[in-house]
């Protein structure tokens, strides 16, 4: 049977990463759990690690058992915004769609996770989500603060140009993102986002920058294992036979991950 190029060597046991589900009615009346397969393979492959998806149960999930059996969660992105109320900030336009159900779980399990020190990687909304968690707010609408550059994707552009080269960005020395990537040549990433960091929450240490100021990276100073969020996407194009491009930037970000799993794996083993 062929193997993926990209397969990981099978290990006798694998890191496994909880992978945050929205929750969606497709059809209106039956309410599901979705996980991007994107996102899926990025664990899989990129991570070299055993994917699991995590409910969007609020309440329901039993949060310190969860955390003990995970070696790393990857917080997605999505279609939805975190409802304001989270970061005590004024209603949202009408339209604006809200998953209430990921909220009540993504938000209150990034604390656990910290608090427990499994490896986080925050991507998009899961970038935002960790920033509410821990204590900071959003701009809504960075297109309406009048200072940003254009951060949307345009919806009626091929795929290939909404994940292509959006602008640049300068990563902070001495920082996390700045171990993981040190090259001197300028960083692109896409953008497909609407919202932004507004106040950066306490204990957060910014770790890269967009060309107009816009935090795009931070971590956690304080945190007892890795813990990365980027409001960018890496998990789409990282992979050299992806018809939509080849970053190893994004490639060496899900390598770090993976690893630090990995090495929390190992240390429950013992």
């Amino acid at each position: 049977m062929p193997t993926h190029p990209f397969s990981q060597p099978v290990a006798a046991t694998l890191p496994l990463i909880g992978i945050s589900a929205c929750s969606q009615r497709p059809d209106g009346e039956h309410p599901i759990f979705t996980v991007g397969e994107k996102y899926t393979r990025a664990v899989s492959e990129g991570a070299g690690a055993i994917p699991v998806a995590i409910p969007a149960l609020g309440e329901g999930l039993p949060l310190s058992q969860l955390v003990a059996r995970l070696d790393g969660i990857l917080l997605t992105g999505s279609p939805s915004n975190i409802e304001p109320h989270h970061y005590r900030g004024e209603s949202s336009e009408a339209g604006t769609e809200h998953d209430p159900k990921r909220d009540a779980t993504t938000l209150p399990l990034i604390r656990a996770a910290v608090a427990a020190g499994v490896p986080i990687l925050g991507i998009c909304r899961g970038f935002q989500e960790m920033n509410v968690a821990l204590g900071g707010t959003l701009h809504q609408k960075l297109h309406n603060v009048g200072h940003f550059q254009e951060h949307r994707e345009d919806k009626q552009s091929p795929l290939a140009d909404r994940y292509g080269r959006g602008h640049t960005i300068r990563i902070l020395p001495g920082g996390r993102l700045a171990k993981i990537w040190s090259t001197p040549d300028p960083v692109y990433v896409n953008s497909l986002h609407e919202q932004g960091i507004r106040d950066l929450a306490p204990g957060l240490q910014v770790e890269a920058v967009a060309e107009d100021g816009l935090v795009e990276a931070f971590s956690l100073t304080d945190a007892p294992a890795f813990n990365l969020a980027v409001q960018w996407h890496p998990e789409w194009q990282w992979h050299p036979d992806h018809e939509v491009g080849d970053y190893p930037f994004y490639r060496a970000l899900l390598k770090a991950f993976g690893e630090a799993c990995g090495e929390r794996l190992r240390g429950r083993e013992r």
